[in-house]
């Protein structure tokens, strides 16, 4: 390992952390380095996700829209 960053953690993240390091016998550093591998892992399964929330406006169901049926 090359890096090292330092995380202030509110007192219920930092209490889960303890907790979970303990329960599994894996260092807090460890839990840390998978929490992070497992989001950027998943954050790769859903690119589309970088325009959730970007489109304003638009009626919640697009084919109810005058002119878009096929019927």
């Amino acid at each position: 390992m090359s890096h090292t960053i330092t995380v202030r953690l509110s007192k219920e993240l930092a209490e889960w952390l303890a907790e979970t390091s303990e329960r599994t016998g894996v260092s807090q550093g460890k839990v840390v380095r998978d929490q992070l591998e497992k989001a950027r892992a998943a954050a790769g399964n859903r690119p589309f996700m970088r325009l959730a929330g970007s489109i304003k406006g638009l009626p919640r169901d697009l084919s109810r829209r005058k002119g878009f049926s096929r019927s």
